[in-house]
């Protein structure tokens, strides 16, 4: 009687050993989905990003490329743009820091983007007038709520991961596997003053 009883404790241990085991290894699988659910919407937000730096080419192309242009109008969005390019993050490290990091190259961009686009319609009435120039003006405004909609969709993703990895018992094998909380896009300073680029025909 004793060994049988004995040996149906092991056994138990042994079973619960091994369910606790397979448990840990399904919520690490889960974890490592939602991880790769973020990374690819970061990759998403990359590419929008990276689409308004190819726009923004074409505008100084389109300006450098004018009649009666002054060399210095677009420099700031020059020099932001090239700021931006040395601001890479991988998609493995998305904390908050290198989050807020690319936010702010990103941000720095828009407001020389918004200021310069002023600049050209005040300055260059001729240019703005053009049909190459009003496309290019369409094309960054779609290119900026893309953003903004890939910024959310990331946000999304991030939330869905990080509240995962702060659940009990998740977060337990998150610990133990070496799962990181991801950073979020949040809304810059000064948003409820919003700067717009404005086209005046």
């Amino acid at each position: 009687m004793k060994k049988s009883g004995s040996k149906f404790i092991v056994i138990a241990v042994i079973g619960a050993v091994v369910l606790a085991f397979m448990w840990g290894i399904g919520v690490r699988n889960k974890l490592v989905g939602v991880e790769e659910d973020v990374s690819q919407s970061w990759a998403q937000v990359e590419n929008v990003y990276k689409r308004r730096a190819d726009l923004l080419a074409q505008v100084v192309s389109t300006v450098q490329g004018a009649a009666n242009y002054e060399k210095g109008t677009l420099t700031e969005v020059i020099e932001a743009r090239s700021k931006v390019g040395s601001v890479q993050i991988d998609a493995n490290n998305l904390t908050e820091e290198k989050v807020a990091e690319f936010q702010r190259a990103q941000d720095n961009l828009s407001n020389a983007l918004t200021r310069s686009m002023n600049v050209i319609v005040e300055r260059y009435p001729e240019l703005t007038a053009t049909k190459g120039f009003q496309d290019l003006q369409v094309q960054i405004e779609g290119c900026e709520n893309r953003i903004t909609t890939e910024r959310g969709r990331f946000n999304e993703k991030v939330n869905v991961y990080n509240k995962m990895l702060r659940t009990f018992p998740n977060n337990i094998v998150a610990g133990i596997c070496g799962f990181d909380k991801k950073g979020y896009f949040k809304a810059p300073e000064g948003v409820e003053n919003p700067a717009e680029i404005k086209f005046e025909f």
